[in-house]
């Protein structure tokens, strides 16, 4: 189920979950060869519309690599919250799937789009949330700050991430801009979590 406003307080649980996606098709890890792959990432960074970037992801999108999804997800993203849901679900869908082969840039641009347009979906969360968690030595502080952003931001509970990035964020504090500290402060604040 999407929850598309961010007044819904999701509480993330690691175990299984309550609905379960429709299976895997046998094309969804039918990737393109990375020659492909980059001219369709030029192809999203051209693109003016988000509606012309779902188009994009309508036709090839069961192809895309990891960094087209993830792009995929911050392009549109960057547009805001204008009436873009058609294929949000599918590419909720792809990126949970696939989580685990985005790198920490990927996996932080990808929850900071959904955040951006207003677009929770648990499973997708849950997965970012996990595969952060598991990898929070590998994000920068920019991604700290955003991924942390994107769960206060939607009202996405997820304490054990938040847990990790603190941690991550109090060894490594002498990398972080005003900009990444004051946006993890802000996301810490408003997620209403306490951090050491």
């Amino acid at each position: 189920m999407v929850k598309q406003t961010r007044r819904n307080q999701l509480e993330l649980e690691d175990g299984e979950l309550e609905e379960e996606r429709p299976p895997a098709r046998e094309d969804d890890d039918d990737e393109a060869d990375i020659h492909q792959q980059i001219a369709w990432g030029k192809q999203i960074a051209r693109e003016r519309t988000p509606e012309a970037i779902l188009r994009l992801f309508a036709r090839e999108g069961r192809r895309f690599g990891a960094r087209n999804l993830a792009t995929t997800a911050h392009r549109v993203g960057k547009f805001g919250r204008r009436d873009v849901r058609v294929h949000l679900e599918q590419l909720a869908s792809m990126c949970e799937r696939r989580i685990e082969k985005f790198d920490p840039q990927g996996i932080a641009n990808t929850a900071w789009g959904f955040a951006k347009m207003d677009f929770v979906d648990r499973r997708l969360f849950e997965a970012i949330a996990v595969q952060a968690r598991k990898r929070s030595g590998q994000l920068n502080p920019q991604d700290m700050g955003n991924t942390a952003w994107a769960f206060a931001t939607t009202a996405v509970a997820a304490p054990l991430l938040f847990e990790a990035i603190a941690g991550e964020a109090l060894r490594r504090v002498r990398e972080f801009t005003s900009t990444d500290m004051a946006c993890t402060v802000w996301a810490f604040a408003t997620a209403a979590v306490a951090a050491p």
